[in-house]
């Protein structure tokens, strides 16, 4: 079989694995604390738990405004902007999402407005795309572990480490290591093409997951999951932010920013082209890159604030003190469309699950 028919059938089994009869949908609403005078929609992949705060004292300031928060993984979010698709009646308003490539490719397409303010302006140039796109956090990509299960001299603090541990310690980390289906998770898709371009390990990295049987999730939620219940030993490339609000509230992790590289994302918002409420959808976003909303980010949604003023737990500026090696912050930019060409995407996935045995998280509890 030719290496392009096996291609074109991977790529109708990955098609086929990710359809969805419905969507998988968190649908919450916010209330206006006094008479209601407007009204925000927003779409979003950032977990409710960690959003919350900033909607709840967003509201403190605008206490008419009532908000509808959709809540989907990044691929479904993806997808159902493309095509225009209202969601349980609403359609955006502000566009939220980590998988920083697909946002970059929805801008790109004409799906955002231009908007342009004294808090967009404080934005580093990575992470301001042509005034359309605003990343507003500074989130670690980690190596996450139970502190009460995993012997300290297996911790590894390297890439180079994890290999090792999985090459010399193989029958005790058989199908006890996580990371994301990279068909089924925008994010995790994006760790993995900008680890192929910043690691020389990346080959020998993935092929220990292959010998190992790495188990494969959509989410870093069901990931700590799994972790805080000593099913899995290891969850490599986890979001450090959603990692470090497990920790606040007692889990018995510990994370690992590796030494060889962390790779940092930003957290992307952009305005809907069609927003129905447009002054809204800029007042959250202003308010998200505010000095106000990034300390509310750092302090009680831990999502790793990126305003260079905000000091302490949880902000770049701590990150870059703790960080025993160089930080990658993914630039916003064109350069995040080139994975996003089918038939490069095509060519990736196919290499990445020939390489990793393809074991879903959900089947092994």
């Amino acid at each position: 079989m030719t290496r392009i028919v096996r291609l074109t059938l991977l790529l109708a089994v990955l098609w086929v694995s990710t359809a969805k009869v419905g969507l998988a949908v968190e649908h919450t609403h916010f209330a206006a604390p006094e008479a209601e005078t407007g009204q925000l929609n927003i779409f979003s992949s950032t977990d409710l738990e960690a959003i919350r705060p900033l909607i709840r004292d967003f509201q403190k300031l605008h206490p008419g405004v009532a908000i509808d928060y959709i809540d989907l993984f990044t691929a479904d979010l993806y997808d159902v902007i493309r095509r225009n698709a209202p969601v349980e009646g609403r359609h955006p308003d502000l566009v939220i999402s980590s998988a920083m490539d697909m946002q970059t490719k929805l801008v790109n397409d004409g799906f955002a407005k231009r908007h342009v303010s004294p808090e967009t302006e404080m934005l580093p140039p990575w992470a301001n795309w042509r005034n359309e796109a605003f990343g507003f956090t500074f989130e670690p990509a980690v190596i996450v572990y139970n502190s009460s299960v995993l012997e300290p001299e297996d911790v590894p603090q390297t890439r180079f480490e994890l290999v090792r541990l999985l090459r010399e310690k193989a029958d005790t980390y058989r199908g006890r290591v996580a990371t994301y289906d990279i068909a089924q998770s925008g994010v995790g898709y994006l760790f993995a093409t900008q680890d192929a371009l910043q690691a020389h390990t990346y080959g020998r990295l993935i092929e220990s997951f292959g010998r190992t049987d790495v188990l494969l999730a959509t989410s870093t939620s069901d990931m700590l999951d799994a972790i805080v219940a000593g099913r899995i030993l290891i969850g490599y490339n986890l979001l450090g932010s959603y990692t470090r609000l497990r920790i606040a509230h007692g889990a018995p992790l510990a994370m690992v920013l590796p030494s060889d590289y962390t790779l940092v994302l930003s957290r992307v918002a952009f305005i809907h082209r069609d927003a129905r409420h447009d002054a809204t959808a800029r007042s959250f976003l202003d308010y998200l890159l505010s000095r106000r909303g990034q300390t509310v980010m750092a302090g009680e949604s831990h999502l790793y604030a990126i305003h260079p003023d905000i000091k302490g737990p949880a902000t770049a500026s701590e990150l870059r003190e703790k960080a025993t090696g160089p930080l990658r912050p993914i630039r916003l930019g064109p350069g995040l469309l080139v994975f996003l060409d089918k038939l490069k995407q095509g060519r990736f996935l196919y290499d990445w699950h020939a390489t990793v045995s393809r074991y879903g998280l959900s089947e092994q509890d």
